[in-house]
């Protein structure tokens, strides 16, 4: 069973940064991250194999947001630069527990998903 658990999320201001992390648990493969902003379905922002060797970024994000998994402490990290009020939503951490090194942005492709940590940024 794979168990994710987000945190860092707050309220913070455009132009800053903000590091979300996500402690993990079992098999968790590859590890990626979503979002779901108010009123909106939860899209694909960056993913991570297993092995850490490839990611993927969704085009609203790359060059702004980095992901990075330390499996010796079992967490997957988002670090969150130039932030807009764009990126305010609930930020989940999602797993696919595969060995498979090509990266689906597909959320049915990730079986596994955290409660969610809530990013808001003000202008």
């Amino acid at each position: 069973q794979v168990q994710l658990l987000e945190s860092g999320g707050g309220l913070v201001q455009a132009g800053t940064s903000l590091r979300l992390s996500c402690a993990v648990s079992g098999d968790t493969g590859i590890l990626g991250w979503f979002r779901q902003a108010p009123g909106k379905g939860r899209e694909f922002i960056a993913a991570i194999t297993w092995n850490g060797l490839s990611t993927v970024y969704a085009d609203s994000v790359n060059g702004r947001f980095i992901i990075a998994r330390d499996d010796t402490k079992n967490t997957v990290s988002l670090q969150l630069n130039n932030l807009s009020p764009a990126d305010t939503a609930v930020y989940y951490c999602e797993a696919r527990p595969s060995r498979v090194t090509v990266i689906s942005r597909e959320r049915s492709q990730y079986k596994y998903w955290g409660q969610g940590t809530k990013v808001t940024v003000s202008s």
